[in-house]
């Protein structure tokens, strides 16, 4: 077996960045490490994914992504006015804290912000709170290993033994 290279798809990459938008920083992965996903499946934002293809081992590059290949451009329609008596009575609701809803017509979960709180009702913005934004990367690849038959078949990494940890 040849030691992978590259990027390329259904390999595990371990990867470190940072994100800024304009010239504030966002996310680093200075304190928790690299991010570790399987390339090609959809684990990241398409734009980045996109400029990982045959990037190797200690390579580095700054990449940009325009707000329709990460979070989407902002949506002003994209806000759910919920009763408030559908949160706990003793949590303390904010402006800007996120909060999931369930979509019964999806039947899934859908996370959001709190954007107003009225005398009966909140407002839950749906947007990802980077909607709208250019992204502005630094990325570098510090690990490259070939995907287990069953990352593959779950569509994404388990971690670096080899188990999913998020079941």
């Amino acid at each position: 077996m040849t030691a992978l290279e590259n990027v390329e798809h259904g390999v595990i990459v371990k990867l470190e960045y940072t994100l800024q938008i304009e010239d504030e920083m966002v996310e680093s992965t200075d304190e928790e490490g690299p991010i570790e996903f399987l390339q090609g499946y959809g684990e990241i934002i398409p734009g980045l994914e996109a400029a990982l293809y045959g990037m190797q081992i200690g390579q580095e590059k700054d990449v940009t992504v325009d707000p329709e290949d990460g979070y989407g451009e902002y949506d002003g329609e994209a806000f759910e006015e919920v009763p408030l008596e559908i949160f706990p009575e003793d949590m303390d609701l904010s402006l800007g804290m996120p909060v999931e809803l369930y979509d019964e017509d999806a039947d899934e979960t859908v996370e959001g912000f709190i954007a107003e709180i009225r005398t009966d009702t909140v407002m839950v913005d749906l947007n990802h709170p980077l909607a709208g934004e250019t992204l502005n990367f630094h990325v570098k690849v510090v690990g490259l290993r070939p995907a287990t038959p069953e990352e593959l078949e779950h569509g994404h990494a388990h971690g670096e033994d080899g188990h999913d940890h998020d079941e």
